[in-house]
Order: C-alpha cells, then sequence, then structure tokens
C-alpha cells in the first residue's frame, strides 16, 4: 500500500510540475503591457519601461518561471502586480470560503447520492424510476438556471435565506450556515444526480453476483449483505465518479460565487485574470492543482483498499 501511495504522489508532484510549466508559458504568451495599466495611458515609456524592469518582465520568459518557481517551492508566490499585496495571504484570506463551499457539497453528494444508490439498486421499484429521472434532469439543466431558480425560490420569494454575502464560520455558525446552503444546494445537485446513478448501476450489478446468492443461502439478514458486503464492491467506481465530480466542482464554484457574492477563490480568479496578474493567477492555479491532486490521492487509496487489484494495477 506504501509503493501504491508513493507512485500516486510521484505522479501527483510530476504533474503539479508540468501545469506549472505550461501555465505560465500561456500566460507569457499574451503581449500585456503591465507598467502602462499600472501607470495610465498618459505615463511616459520610459516610466513604463521602468516599471516593467522594477516587476522583472524585461528578462526572457524562461528565467521569469525559474525564478517564479524558485520562489514557489519556498512558498513564496510573490506580490500582486496591482494591490501590492501578498499572494498567499490574499488566497489564504479567500480559501476557507471555497473550501468550506467544496468539502460541504462533497459530503451532501456523496450522503445523498450513496443512500439514493443503494435504495434504487435494492428496491428497484419507484425510488429506482425517481433516480433515473433525477439523474437525466440533473444533468440536462443548465447549472446557472438551478442556481438561479434557487435563488428566486429560497431567497428571494420565501426569504430563508441570503440572497448574497457570506459570514465567516469564526463570527457566527448560524450566519455561516445560512450562507453557504443554497450555494451548496444549487451544486450538489447535478453531482448527486450523477453519482446516484452510478451507484444505482454498481450495487445491481453487486446484487447479482453469486457470492451474494450464497450469503442469502447461508441466511444472513439482507441489510447485513448490503451494508457489509454488496456496498463495499460497489463503492469503488461511484468513489472514482464522485472524484471527477469534485474536479468539474471547482469549475461550477467559479459561477456559484459571482451569483452568490461569495468572496472565494472562484470570484478571485475571475477579478485577477481580467487584470492579467500573472502572480495571483499562478497561485491560484497552483492551489487547484493540489486540491485536484489531493482529491484523487484520496480517491485512489480508497479505491485501492476496496479493491486489492487497484493497487497492483
Amino acid at each position: 500500500m506504501l509503493g501504491f501511495i508513493a507512485r500516486r504522489i510521484a505522479a501527483g508532484v510530476f504533474l503539479l510540475l508540468v501545469i506549472s510549466l505550461l501555465s505560465y508559458t500561456l500566460l507569457s504568451i499574451p503581449h500585456l503591457d503591465v507598467g502602462r495599466q499600472l501607470l495610465g495611458q498618459g505615463a511616459a515609456q520610459d516610466l513604463v519601461d521602468a516599471k516593467n524592469a522594477e516587476l522583472g518582465l524585461d528578462r526572457p520568459a524562461v528565467v521569469q518561471y525559474l525564478d517564479w518557481l524558485a520562489g514557489a517551492l519556498r512558498g513564496d508566490f510573490g506580490t500582486s502586480w496591482f494591490t501590492s499585496e501578498n499572494v498567499l495571504q490574499a488566497v489564504a484570506n479567500r480559501l476557507p470560503v471555497t473550501l468550506s463551499l467544496m468539502i460541504g457539497v462533497t459530503v451532501v453528494t456523496a450522503v445523498a447520492a450513496f443512500l439514493l444508490g443503494i435504495w434504487a439498486g435494492v428496491r428497484r421499484g419507484a425510488v429506482d424510476r425517481f433516480v433515473q429521472v433525477f439523474a437525466v434532469v440533473g444533468y440536462a439543466l443548465p447549472g446557472f438556471l438551478v442556481t438561479l431558480v434557487i435563488v428566486l425560490v429560497f431567497a428571494v420569494r420565501l426569504r430563508w435565506f441570503p440572497a448574497i454575502g457570506y459570514v465567516s464560520l469564526g463570527r457566527s455558525f448560524t450566519g455561516w450556515l445560512s450562507t453557504i446552503t443554497l450555494p451548496i444546494i444549487s451544486l450538489s445537485i447535478g453531482s448527486i444526480a450523477g453519482v446516484a446513478q452510478q451507484v444505482r448501476g454498481s450495487v445491481i450489478d453487486v446484487m447479482r453476483q453469486d457470492f451474494v446468492r450464497t450469503l442469502r443461502a447461508r441466511g444472513l439478514p439482507p441489510w447485513r449483505i448490503v451494508f457489509l458486503h454488496v456496498v463495499r464492491n460497489a463503492s469503488a467506481p461511484a468513489l472514482a465518479v464522485l472524484g471527477m465530480q469534485f474536479v468539474g466542482l471547482l469549475g461550477g464554484a467559479v459561477l456559484v460565487e459571482q451569483i452568490f457574492g461569495l468572496p472565494g477563490i472562484g470570484s478571485m480568479t475571475v477579478s485577477y485574470t481580467t487584470r492579467g496578474d500573472i502572480p495571483v493567477i499562478m497561485a491560484l492555479v497552483m492551489f487547484t492543482v493540489v486540491g485536484v491532486i489531493l482529491i484523487n490521492l484520496v480517491v485512489d487509496i480508497l479505491i485501492g483498499w476496496l479493491n486489492p487489484k487497484a493497487r497492483i494495477a
């Protein structure tokens, strides 16, 4: 198992380096006169050149990347070109908002999808049909439309939750819960649909296997067969889908944070990308990639624990 984890970590580190190089190269291709953006269109050219030199933009792109990489390995992502704030501190201030959103969506998706999928796979009745319809509708409906309907119903009409804004967990638990509930629901609907459908299919396949019939013949209670044997064998494919759903949620978080006015990584990405603030953009890319790598590592470890053949593969 340790060798399995070591291989996954090595692959993650290699992927991180490759993505950092590609990201910095793509960001350096557009010719952005950052010095003129900072000093204004009426600034003299010598002042603009001096500002670009101060930021290190007069050097070759390869040298700029190597300097950035050396600083990033030390935990120094530099300062923002436009706000002069420490990049690491700026990202750290917004990271708890997005983490709250992602963890909440993952927990809600995992619990709801596994319960619905197991119920649909075992009972094969009205719940089964509901899960299949819910999966189709969840995939078909655009995420922004679902979010807008949720805001209109629960925030504008019923006024159960605030439409915009965010209260940190340190200030008030109830305030934090009220501001994060609707974003979590809006992001969870599509994810629950996809994972529940996968769990349903996996449970049906496992229920047809010979060892389940043998357990029934031995007189084991149905709940024991389902939760101790069927669920474990059916969980590996569902966990893989759940990991992929998490990666997709990072893109959905940008839209949701914009609609609900959450000061998270998603809204920060939009704001700083339009300015071309490369130090901040690179830090956001790296944090996002690290998050994806960690989630995939956890999923791989769980799948390897559930299915020893995956460790060998």
